[in-house]
């Protein structure tokens, strides 16, 4: 938020310093608040050092979530809206949570509604909750609206850690793995080099193919670090890219194990923000748009945009997502009972709990049968390379033996 510094006088003194608003009028307002009467006022300049960073967004999910269940608790409670957030901005811990809430109270008391004052924090208040709440707002139901958002943010959290533990463990067994690899090749094996060499005999197959491996580590190292700079490189191009996140996303929902678990989440991501928009009486087709936007997977964001598009041209909801590999055959059905019986809210909701169910199963039995086979594979990786170096010892040992 930008900052101004002023000159001013009150009952007493002449008061110079500074004030954080959104705008000239706004700092002139809040200082006339304040008792002082403002003679100058100017925006300071941003620099590098005064400018505030921030990668991503501001707020953790969690915290968000407790957020959005306490406001709803404290509304119900009968506490203004003003209130409620005072309240909240003197319990959050963190500091630039506090900043931002104290910033929406200031907005608030100038009669300004909660989702434009949400809206001057998209980095925290991303567009499926302004849009509830701004529903809310029109209906008089915010409490109910931020109650639904707080259990949409609370399910969609759980579902993708769920997700990203199963992915984790073999992604870090992996890592390790290659590290361990390398350290034995790059430092172990060479050492025993010169005491294969004295035998004098044929070295075994598996020894002679891992000094081949250590030899071309140690000559051309560079190689390894210039293909995981490619690869990391060529990574992050295509995810900028939108043709290349499409890619992307289309080779992880195809890939044997995991595609599954994660068209499952994406897809109860999507029928979880769909229902939760239906019951905030948010229009179809706007509902649609910020469900194209927030659901993360271009696959399933381009069937959502074809689906809202059909609609647009008075066609059905269901005929882009009954023609595409993606959509498994439950969902169109469900839509269309939803749509016949008005119940479309409800009939998207239990969608969602049973992918949700069906991730939460999927992902326990694949961390029960991943974790001990990547144990084995780990273990097989080192053990070949140790192999490897034994079975020269043994023939060293047998030929001292027979002197």
């Amino acid at each position: 938020m930008p900052r101004f510094t002023y000159e001013g006088r009150d009952a007493k003194s002449i008061r110079r310093g500074t004030v954080t608003a959104t705008n000239k009028r706004d700092a002139a307002i809040k200082l006339k608040n304040q008792g002082i009467r403002v003679v100058s006022i100017v925006e300071q300049k941003e620099t590098a050092l005064t400018k505030e960073i921030t990668i991503g967004s501001p707020v953790k999910r969690d915290q968000l979530i407790m957020f959005l269940r306490q406001f709803s608790t404290l509304l119900q409670a009968g506490v203004t809206i003003v209130d409620a957030v005072r309240i909240l901005s003197v319990q959050v811990e963190q500091a630039a949570f506090r900043k931002i809430l104290t910033s929406i109270q200031e907005d608030l008391r100038t009669g300004t509604p909660l989702s434009v004052a949400f809206a001057k924090h998209p980095k925290v208040f991303e567009p499926l909750i302004l849009n509830m709440i701004g529903a809310g707002e029109v209906s008089g139901t915010v409490d109910e609206s931020l109650d639904r958002l707080a259990d949409h943010f609370e399910k969609a959290y759980r579902t993708r850690q769920k997700v990203i533990s199963a992915l984790a463990y073999p992604i870090v067994v992996g890592i390790v793995a290659i590290a361990v690899v390398i350290f034995l090749l790059w430092f172990v094996v060479p050492m025993f080099v010169e005491m294969f060499d004295s035998i004098g005999s044929q070295l075994p197959w598996l020894t002679r193919a891992v000094m081949a491996a250590s030899e071309w580590i140690e000559s051309y190292w560079y190689i390894l670090i210039l293909i995981t700079s490619a690869i990391v490189v060529g990574y992050l191009l295509l995810r900028s890219n939108p043709k290349g996140k499409y890619t992307l996303d289309t080779i992880v929902l195809r890939l044997p194990i995991f595609g599954p678990i994660v068209q499952k989440a994406a897809l109860a991501m999507m029928t979880r923000t769909l229902s939760s928009m239906f019951s905030s009486s948010v229009p179809i087709l706007q509902a649609l748009l910020m469900t194209e936007r927030v659901i993360g997977n271009k696959v399933i964001a381009k069937v959502i945009g074809e689906s809202r598009e059909s609609m647009e041209r008075g066609g059905s909801l269901t005929e882009p997502m009954l023609n595409h590999w993606a959509f498994p055959p439950l969902i169109p059905h469900m839509i269309a009972i939803g749509e016949e019986t008005g119940s479309l809210d409800s009939m998207l909701a239990k969608v969602a709990d049973f992918y949700e169910k069906e991730v939460e199963a999927a992902t326990d039995r694949l961390k029960a049968l991943i974790e001990p086979l990547m144990i084995v594979f780990l273990a097989a990786v080192v053990g070949t390379i140790v192999l490897a170096i034994m079975l020269p010892m043994f023939s060293m040992f047998e030929q001292i033996d027979n002197l």
